[in-house]
C-alpha cells in the first residue's frame, strides 16, 4: 500500500511522490547538499540510522536522494526497499581512492564495472556473475563529465568490503594485512583497475538482478600511488564536481525518449 513505510528508510510511495530516480551517496552529510543543488526548494524527508533522503524537482521530474551509509549490505537494504517503493534508476554517488599513477586529482571516475570483493552481492548471484553498470546511465554520465570538462576517467572499480585490509593497507591497528590480500593492490594496477570504493559491486549486482538501473561516478580526493590518507583539501571541489556530473547526468536522461 501507497501508506506503507518501509522499516528502515522510513518511507513510503506516497512520501516518494512517484520519484523513480535515486541518487545514493555513502554520506548522509552528502544528503542535503546534493539535493540542494539539484533544486533549492527540495525538501527533507526522512532520517533513520544511515538512510538520510531528501526529495527534489529537476526539470519536472522527482528525484530522491538517499543516502546508504558505508558499504555492500546497506546499499542492499535501500535498493531493497527504494525499489520495492518503485525507484527504478539508481545512481551512486562518492568519493573514492584512485590507484593508477596517471589519474590527477581531483578526477572524476565513471564506473562501467566493478571487482566483486563484496560479500554482498554473493547474496544476490554467484561469484561469475558480472557487477556491470547500466549503459544508457553510464552513457549520459560519461556525457554530463565531458561536457563539463572536467578531468575523468571511465573503466573498472574494485568494490572491497573493508577500508584497511581488502584495500591492502598497512597503516592500520595492527599493521597486517592478510595473505589473500597482500600484493592484491599491485595486481588490480596491472590490471588497469582505476580505483578503490565499497558499494558498486553489490549495487550493479542487485539492480541487474531485479532488471532495475544502476550507475557510478565518484570523485577520487586520495592517489593510492602517492599516499594512503584522503586529502581533505580536493574535498570541497570534488563533492561539488559530483554534483555538476550527476545533475546533467540526471537531464540528459530525463531528455531522453522513455
Amino acid at each position: 500500500m501507497a501508506h506503507d513505510v518501509k522499516y528502515h528508510v522510513h518511507l513510503s510511495q506516497e512520501m516518494l511522490e512517484d520519484a523513480r530516480v535515486a541518487i545514493l551517496p555513502g554520506d548522509p552529510g552528502r544528503v542535503e547538499k546534493t539535493a540542494q543543488f539539484l533544486d533549492p526548494d527540495a525538501r527533507f524527508l526522512a532520517s533513520n540510522r544511515e538512510f538520510t533522503s531528501w526529495l527534489a524537482t529537476l526539470d519536472g521530474r522527482k528525484v530522491l536522494v538517499c543516502s546508504t551509509g558505508i558499504g555492500g549490505p546497506s546499499v542492499s537494504i535501500c535498493v531493497e526497499e527504494l525499489a520495492a517503493l518503485g525507484v527504478t534508476c539508481f545512481i551512486r554517488i562518492g568519493t573514492t581512492g584512485a590507484i593508477q599513477a596517471d589519474i590527477d586529482l581531483p578526477c572524476v571516475i565513471v564506473t562501467t564495472g566493478a571487482v566483486r570483493l563484496d560479500g554482498a552481492s554473493t547474496h544476490y548471484a554467484p561469484i561469475e556473475y558480472p557487477a556491470v553498470a547500466d549503459l544508457e546511465l553510464t552513457n549520459a554520465l560519461v556525457a554530463a563529465v565531458k561536457e563539463l570538462g572536467l578531468n575523468h576517467r571511465v573503466g573498472i572499480t574494485a568494490a572491497c568490503d573493508t577500508f584497511y585490509p581488502g584495500q591492502e593497507r598497512y597503516d592500520t591497528f595492527s599493521g597486517y594485512v592478510p595473505r589473500r590480500f597482500q600484493g592484491s593492490l599491485d595486481e588490480w594496477q596491472h590490471l588497469k583497475v582505476l580505483n578503490y570504493e565499497m558499494e558498486s559491486a553489490t549495487l550493479f549486482v542487485i539492480a541487474s538482478v531485479f532488471g532495475l538501473k544502476a550507475a557510478m561516478v565518484a570523485s577520487a580526493i586520495v592517489s593510492r600511488a602517492r599516499a594512503e590518507t584522503p586529502d581533505d583539501a580536493v574535498l570541497v571541489e570534488a563533492e561539488l564536481n559530483l554534483a555538476r556530473v550527476v545533475k546533467r547526468a540526471l537531464q540528459i536522461h530525463i531528455a531522453q525518449p522513455s
